[in-house]
């Protein structure tokens, strides 16, 4: 596990390598770590001050994330990268600004859509800023297993959703899945009762707020990146994440306690601008949208991950399963979610909702 100047090494070089100028890498260091709370700032600096040339004639692709190095997330980058970059002779260049250098998921969304990157992997939480119908697939207990929601996703969701991003231009390259939700916490929380009056941490989207106050949560809106922070100085207690942003993130250091209630199946989207997109010679759509991972590879890569992450000894996260009695209580609570937000996203989401009710009468039919 990398330590804290490890994980600033690892995304130094690999920015260092995006701006072809790696002669002024000590002096980034040092002003890096002498202002480590400004890490993003300085790098996003560094690449405007460099014009970010390149040494030769290659279309250029930024790269906009906030993987945690050793990650699934961060391999699948990656792949991507030298996958395109092969298959393209060189005719494509990727810079990979995927360890949060841009910002929180709401600046690289930001830069997504004023051009300054080209392909995004997002939360479909914070992505509903954009698109509200996409709140609803985080709604509690929605989807009752991995299998099922594979199956929802994959035969009912990407069109009409490729179709709503459209509309903004954005185009959905693919889906990334993030796995199940579960509460994490500094104290145990088995049942929702624990977490009546507890400042728990909640996302810009309206499914994590409505969520925290089905449970009688002190609901406090902070962003992905100050999360840990909240954490040391008490102004949050508890939250809610997958365990692949739980695990490695830092966020079990200060919050150990994990209850695996598997409220929320969370899903990123990989985006880029469509008219970008469409702009590009169709050889090279062919070859990024062929280069990117797909969305099988990320379901096995993050479930494989999760086992190794949970059984980790070096991580001590202390694991609360959940009985059937106690899983009823925490759907019980917030089972008024789903329908507070049909009435109040609008658009297509009753319409969507449909569309899973169906899948998931589909799948029943085959398991």
């Amino acid at each position: 596990m990398l330590n804290a100047r490890e994980r600033t090494d690892r995304i130094l070089n690999y920015t260092c390598e995006t701006i072809q100028n790696k002669k002024f890498v000590n002096v980034y260091r040092k002003l890096i770590f002498e202002c480590p709370r400004r890490l993003g700032f300085w790098l996003v600096v560094i690449l405007l001050a460099t014009g970010c040339e390149s040494d030769n004639t290659a279309t250029i692709i930024n790269l906009g994330g906030t993987a945690t190095p050793n990650t699934p997330g961060e391999a699948i980058w990656l792949t991507f990268k030298n996958d395109a970059e092969a298959a393209s002779n060189g005719r494509l260049e990727l810079r990979p600004l995927i360890y949060g250098q841009l910002g929180s998921e709401e600046q690289v969304l930001s830069g997504l859509r004023r051009g300054r990157i080209q392909f995004a992997n997002l939360s479909a939480q914070v992505t509903s800023t954009i698109v509200p119908e996409l709140s609803l697939l985080y709604a509690p207990y929605l989807f009752d297993s991995e299998a099922e929601a594979d199956y929802i996703y994959d035969h009912y969701l990407t069109d009409i959703f490729r179709n709503l991003l459209a509309a903004h231009n954005l185009y959905l390259v693919t889906w990334y899945e993030i796995g199940f939700h579960s509460v994490y916490a500094k104290e145990p929380l088995i049942l929702p009762a624990d977490a009546d009056g507890r400042r728990f941490r909640v996302s810009s989207s309206l499914n994590a707020r409505l969520f925290a106050e089905s449970i009688g949560a002190d609901v406090i809106p902070l962003g992905f990146g100050e999360i840990v922070s909240g954490l040391q100085t008490g102004l949050i207690e508890a939250g809610e994440n997958s365990i692949s942003l739980y695990a490695r993130t830092g966020i079990s250091d200060e919050a150990p306690h994990f209850t695996m209630t598997r409220h929320a199946f969370g899903m990123s989207v990989i985006l880029t601008r469509k008219d970008w997109w469409v702009g590009l010679p169709e050889d090279d759509r062919r070859i990024l949208e062929e280069s990117f991972p797909s969305v099988d590879k990320s379901r096995s890569a993050t479930r494989a991950q999760n086992i190794v992450d949970l059984e980790d000894p070096e991580l001590n996260i202390q694991i609360h399963e959940l009985s059937e009695a106690q899983k009823q209580e925490w759907r019980q609570q917030s089972a008024d979610v789903t329908e507070l937000l049909l009435a109040t996203i609008g658009g297509r989401t009753r319409e969507i909702y449909d569309l899973i009710l169906q899948g998931k009468a589909e799948y029943r039919k085959f398991d």
